[in-house]
């Protein structure tokens, strides 16, 4: 019986037809060496991002569902086309949208869960040697409504099937060799790490790192799925991530240095120092589909405090709204948003079993002059929120103080 592999390649992977045509003969490579292959393929370059904009010049808050219609076109779009490379190379391969191969999601539009993957047909057309293209990101309910996975979504896709399926392991494909110390386009002397434990990565794809989608990791960390995350430009071997990776992890203190300008910060002014009222603000924003991140309460002055917290910057008019809404119910003050903010970060299991590590971080934000806004930490990570225009400075100032450069 042949071994399976799931590729997955993103965007730029799949930008143009030379490219294209470059990832179906690394395909063939692959078929040619044995392996049987489900490959994932996400929308071709820059095309979600130009399908949001267009979304929004028709409606500023398009129906989610209506949204997940029109995003899930891109993907349809990429995998025919790597189907037609391989077929004109002369290998059998064969397409398929989310749907068409049994991804059933539940009913969150834009951000949808799997709950199940019915296997049957890939299997079908893997036992008549053909490799099987399936469009990444997209699902479809048990009532027949398309859905999508969130951004990054065709990750998850790819660890999902790996799963199922069985596969020996599974490889994510981009513009980067692996998972470095930073982002190497910001951080010149960034190293790329050979091994990265799922906890670790984890926390660098949940705060900003945009190799991995952070549910994908999650999944892949739940059933053991090893991946290799490596460049669809190159040959050489990237990152592995898998449990616990090397045995001198805990050694290193931080492993690297994540920046994500996504962020918006909220302010609710005023708010009657009362006990419930948090839960009443942030059960009601958890209803209405909105994810918090960081969460600051001022200390109570004549019984009044303020709270702020960080989201998504992509839903930060439906954010406002709500809390707006909120606000007046409770009795506070003014709502106040702040799109100019950026969050630094550093990630690395050795923090757990060493000490000072924050004030490290700070005392490298503070030769820069760079003002931290709020602060949020795990066993394996400290966030600080500071001005968008301040990010890479803060970046290769924590880099370089924590000694995470190479020569490459």
């Amino acid at each position: 019986m042949k071994e399976l592999i799931v590729q997955k390649y993103g965007g730029s992977s799949v930008a143009d037809p030379k490219r294209i045509m470059g990832v179906a003969r690394r395909i063939i490579e692959y078929k040619k060496r044995g392996f049987d292959l489900v490959v994932v393929v996400s929308a071709l370059g820059n095309t979600t991002d130009e399908l949001i904009k267009l979304a929004k010049k028709i409606n500023k808050e398009p129906p989610e569902r209506e949204l997940d219609m029109l995003l899930a076109t891109g993907e349809q779009v990429s995998i025919a086309l790597l189907a037609m490379a391989i077929h004109k190379l002369g290998m059998e391969a064969i397409s398929f949208t989310g749907a068409q191969v049994g991804i059933i999601t539940d009913r969150t539009h834009t951000k949808a869960r799997i709950l199940k993957i019915d296997t049957r047909r890939i299997n079908e057309e893997l036992k008549k040697d053909r490799i099987v293209i399936v469009a990444g990101f997209q699902g479809i309910t048990e009532d027949e409504d398309i859905t999508t996975l969130g951004r990054g979504g065709s990750d998850l896709t790819a660890v999902a099937l790996a799963k199922v399926l069985k596969a020996k392991y599974c490889e994510i494909y981009s513009d980067v060799e692996g998972i470095y110390t930073a982002d190497p386009s910001i951080v010149k002397d960034a190293v790329k790490l050979n091994y990265i434990s799922y906890d670790e990565m984890l926390e660098m794809a949940s705060l900003g790192a945009q190799v991995m989608q952070a549910r994908s990791v999650e999944v892949a960390k739940k059933f053991n799925v090893i991946i290799h995350a490596r460049s669809s430009f190159s040959n050489k071997v990237g990152t592995i991530i898998c449990e616990g990776g090397k045995k001198d992890m805990e050694d290193v203190i931080v492993r690297a240095v994540t920046l994500t300008k996504d962020e918006a910060k909220i302010t609710i002014c005023d708010v009657p120092d009362k006990p419930g009222l948090a839960a009443k603000i942030f059960g009601s924003i958890s209803q209405a589909g909105i994810n918090v991140d960081m969460i600051v309460q001022n200390t109570s002055r004549n019984r009044i405090t303020d709270i702020s917290f960080t989201i998504h910057k992509d839903i930060l008019n439906k954010a406002l709204r709500i809390t707006r809404q909120i606000s007046k119910k409770i009795g506070a003050g003014e709502v106040f948003a702040d799109s100019n903010v950026a969050r630094v970060s550093i990630v690395g299991v050795g923090m757990r079993s060493h000490p000072g590590v924050a004030a490290k971080m700070f005392e490298a934000l503070a030769s820069k002059n760079i003002n931290i806004e709020m602060i949020s930490t795990s066993d394996i990570s400290i966030s600080c929120i500071i001005k968008k225009r301040h990010g890479i400075l803060a970046v290769r100032a924590i880099h370089e103080k924590f000694g995470l450069g190479g020569k490459r």
